[in-house]
């Protein structure tokens, strides 16, 4: 008797690894500047924190409906009709903790064992753990750097077959800060329809975009599931709170699933969240602003330092920077460079393989941190590239 082959198969989430080597240097007393882990640095807005007081104060603190609250689902449907135009039911609205248990009920609800659901390369790293531990695989089609990383819909085709049932898609996307175009969007949302497919939009970068335009899959297609949340756009990561947007043939197997699994999410938390999408607009307009000082400000040292970026990333808090002259001293190994550079640099970074084969040799630096310690951490970088 052990432990379970879906467990023993599961992948290290890479980033947690150096983030947790980084710390371990930081008790020794080593002061180190965090660009690995993508957690927006700032506190999470005043309203927000007032209301969960209130909720508390109100005695708003048992359990809730099991899809969430009312409120919470009905301020979702009107955020979504405001920034994108599109009408979406407040019942086919599932609150969970976080985007994660999202994905763990989507995929255990869509796949049955040796489904496929087809993934770009490089994408987030937990995307095919979850897909794994659902029964199903994930079949990866690479995106390219001089692409700007989007998918080309003919390579999505290409990658079809009778066991197919999903594609995910992530725009902006985590590693690269990049956006899908609405045209391809368009693209995937007409092949998806063509072949029966859904499409598994994670959506949780949005509103974090500088000079262009985020769109929903849901202006193209229902034939679709949205992954959002609040833990990026609002700093709002430790209250753990985020939604799926189904099709209605779907809830009531997620109602089951989250009475089985999750009984309700937290009281207090639902109605923080009902502040964040009604109250922290100039929030985030600020933190968003500073954000792109923070990204505009980082690009121009990278460059400086001699890294091409053929296409800057206009969203999330992410640079995917291709290191491949730099990995070839540890044999191409980017999570080798990263421990390197964390070691002599004191810059915790995360290494590309944690998002795919098509990322290796890449590493990525997120700019949620402050623009003194980015400056810093820029400096210490440009001094080892000059040793290495």
């Amino acid at each position: 008797m052990g432990i379970s082959k879906r467990c023993c198969s599961m992948t290290p989430f890479l980033v947690m690894e150096v983030l947790e080597a980084a710390q371990e240097m930081e008790r020794a007393g080593e002061h180190v500047i965090h660009l690995e882990v993508g957690e927006p640095d700032f506190d999470t807005p005043d309203c927000v924190k007032q209301a969960a007081s209130r909720a508390m104060d109100q005695g708003h603190t048992h359990y809730t409906h099991s899809l969430g609250l009312l409120e919470l689902r009905q301020a979702v449907s009107r955020d979504y009709e405001k920034r994108y135009g599109v009408t979406v039911d407040p019942a086919n609205i599932i609150v969970t903790q976080g985007t994660s248990p999202a994905m763990f009920m989507l995929f255990s609800a869509i796949l049955e064992q040796g489904d496929t659901v087809v993934t770009s390369d490089p994408c987030y790293a937990c995307y095919d753990n979850f897909i794994t531990f659902a029964g199903g695989e994930s079949v990866k089609v690479p995106v390219f750097e001089h692409d700007a990383y989007q998918y080309r819909v003919s390579a999505i085709r290409d990658a079809l077959d009778d066991r197919t049932r999903a594609v995910m898609i992530n725009s902006p996307a985590n590693p690269t800060g990049t956006l899908l175009s609405p045209e391809r969007m368009q693209g995937i949302a007409d092949l998806a329809g063509e072949h029966g497919l859904w499409i598994v939009s994670d959506e949780i970068y949005h509103g974090l975009v500088y000079g262009e335009s985020e769109h929903s899959i849901l202006e193209y297609t229902d034939r679709a599931f949205v992954l959002n949340g609040f833990s990026k756009l609002y700093a709002m990561t430790g209250w753990r709170l985020g939604y799926l947007i189904a099709p209605p043939e779907f809830v009531r197997t997620f109602q089951t699933m989250c009475q089985n699994f999750f009984i309700s999410p937290n009281s207090m938390a639902q109605w923080a969240g009902v502040a964040a999408l009604e109250q922290a607009g100039d929030d985030v307009a600020r933190m968003k602003d500073i954000y792109n000082q923070r990204r505009v400000y980082m690009l121009d040292r990278l460059k400086r330092m001699g890294f091409a970026i053929p296409n800057d990333p206009t969203g999330a808090f992410y640079i995917l920077v291709n290191m491949k002259h730099l990995a070839e001293r540890f044999n191409g190994s980017s999570l080798e460079l990263a421990y390197d550079i964390l070691r002599k640099a004191r810059v915790g970074c995360t290494p590309g393989i944690d998002f795919g084969p098509g990322a290796e040799g890449c590493i990525r630096f997120s700019y949620a941190n402050s623009m003194e310690n980015i400056a810093e951490a820029m400096d210490r970088l440009e001094r080892y590239v000059r040793d290495c």
